[in-house]
């Protein structure tokens, strides 16, 4: 029984020092950068931050995503990191979302883009997306393993 106990102690610790080792200085740099490289691409891609994409809707999207990517940034640098986290889900799966979307079906007034798989923006866009998708999403479920086994 007490090599259970052992184990049991000694898994909670491991679990622990994990979810401290995720949310390290460097993870936290990395979610940064991502999210404003995230706020940066998309800024390129409608032609600067006082340009509006066609169609507006798309237009004012870029504007919330990239107003997002900023705060999503300065929240990984606050105590409310794990809502800067939580953000950076959206600010990466949403964009993500929407690319395939364009590059598949299209979107509603905006077709132009349909096939257009190989654009060097909208590739380096995806894989920033990528990043800071998985990155949040192993943030997060680390963090949660960690609350569940302090329990």
């Amino acid at each position: 029984m007490t090599g259970n106990s052992h184990t049991a102690h000694s898994t909670r610790s491991d679990d622990a020092t994990a979810a401290r080792d995720i949310m390290s200085p460097l993870t936290t740099g990395v979610g940064v950068v991502l999210a404003l490289a995230v706020t940066v691409v998309h800024v390129l891609d409608q032609g600067g931050i006082t340009e509006m994409k066609d169609p507006a809707y798309l237009g004012y999207g870029y504007w919330v995503l990239e107003l997002a990517g900023v705060v999503c940034a300065v929240l990984l640098l606050t105590r409310a990191r794990m809502a800067g986290w939580v953000l950076a889900i959206g600010v990466a799966a949403g964009p993500l979302v929407g690319i395939v979307v364009s590059r598949s079906v299209g979107l509603p007034d905006a077709t132009d883009d349909i096939g257009n798989w190989g654009e060097p923006l909208g590739v380096v866009a995806m894989l920033v997306e990528a990043a800071l998708l998985v990155l949040a999403v192993l943030v997060l479920a680390q963090v949660r393993r960690g609350a569940a086994v302090s329990r």
